[in-house]
């Protein structure tokens, strides 16, 4: 008689406590062959991906789970293995989700492939295949100390859930604290100190902050940009874990807000931001009267007037054409009735 006939799954394990578990490949998985629970109510059948950390973006397919599900055993391909794919160790925490795997380490994994674990009912002994293809032996070994004695070492952090992107006003102050649930360490999360620096591992740009105490990043943006951020947690042991996001710095607002009179004067930072050879300037004025957009070079001296004249209350923008100047940071500034704002712009060459 066929079982599961609907689902495509591999390794079928069934506990002493009745419930069965199996690898499939399931709608918004993790990876190739997550491990999943066989839920059944009434006549509705369907699996239930663990999850992280059990679950990764490769191929959890071969596993074994104790009887009392108090562990699991899973043939997986993940930083600091030994070969193609090794056993790595998971164990059942009190909420019901699981610890981030570990290696089992050198006495059973090799440089070949690993997989196919099994372990008998006293948790004593170990039986699994290895090999760098078929056909491949099988091993045993007794595992009751080690599996005992991994539960005591460390557990390097993991990234439970990524940090969505970011989009910002150019002309608001940001802040944004990362989530307690980004980062786990099943040593307990207190033991996790955080770091932040660009993708490539440069500084912040002057202007964001980060505080590390509280997972906090502020600041008031001065370019039209997109930067990546990494956020590295770090365990007392020097484990790791990062977490790469996008922050976009956009102007927003403007183009809603253009049928009604501004409220306040704005000079908003120009885009694009490095630019070459023209760049859009765009500002708001509420009252009318004469203003000047007015370019400056980093000693102050005044290099070109962009725009003098008469302006109605509303929003504007100009367009200025860098040919000529040499590449630098330069300052524009609007001036006029009650008017004195500048901000920086970069002509990159």
């Amino acid at each position: 008689m066929r079982f599961l006939k609907n689902l495509k799954v591999h390794s079928l394990n069934v506990t002493s406590l009745g419930n069965y578990y199996l690898s499939s490949n399931i709608a918004g998985g993790l990876g190739q062959r997550d491990i999943c629970k066989l839920i059944v109510e009434n006549s509705d059948t369907s699996l239930v991906g663990l999850g992280r950390p059990l679950n990764s973006s490769t191929n959890e397919g071969d596993f074994f789970i104790s009887n009392d599900e108090s562990f699991i055993i899973v043939m997986s391909n993940r930083s600091g293995g030994f070969g193609s794919t090794d056993l790595f160790l998971s164990y059942r925490k009190s909420n019901d989700t699981w610890t981030n795997p570990k290696n089992m380490g050198a006495s059973i994994n090799t440089s070949g492939d690993d997989f196919g674990p099994y372990v008998t009912t006293d948790n004593k002994y170990l039986f699994y295949e290895s090999g760098y293809s078929s056909p491949s032996s099988i091993y045993w070994i007794n595992v009751d100390e080690l599996i005992d004695s991994l539960r005591y070492t460390n557990f390097i952090p993991y990234l439970n859930r990524t940090i969505p992107n970011q989009s910002i006003d150019s002309n608001h102050v940001f802040n944004y604290t990362i989530p307690d649930s980004t980062f786990i360490d099943d040593d307990g999360n207190n033991t996790l100190t955080y770091s932040a620096t660009l993708g490539n591992g440069n500084p912040l740009p002057s202007w964001l902050s980060f505080a590390p105490a509280t997972g906090t990043f502020s600041g008031n943006p001065i370019d039209i940009a997109n930067i990546y951020v990494k956020v590295t947690a770090t365990d007392s042991a020097n484990a790791t874990a990062t977490c790469t996001f996008l922050i976009s710095v956009v102007v927003t607002g403007i183009e809603e807000s253009k049928n009604q009179t501004p409220e306040s004067i704005h000079l908003y930072q120009n885009y694009p931001n490095p630019f070459n050879p023209t760049t859009t300037i765009e500002f708001a004025i509420p009252k009318t009267g004469r203003y000047a957009l007015s370019l400056y070079n980093a000693l102050g001296e005044l290099i070109k007037e962009i725009s003098a004249k008469e302006y109605e209350a509303g929003y504007y923008k100009e367009t200025f054409n860098a040919s000529g100047l040499s590449s630098g940071i330069y300052i524009y500034r609007l001036t006029g009735y009650d008017a004195n704002i500048v901000r920086k712009m970069v002509v990159l060459r």
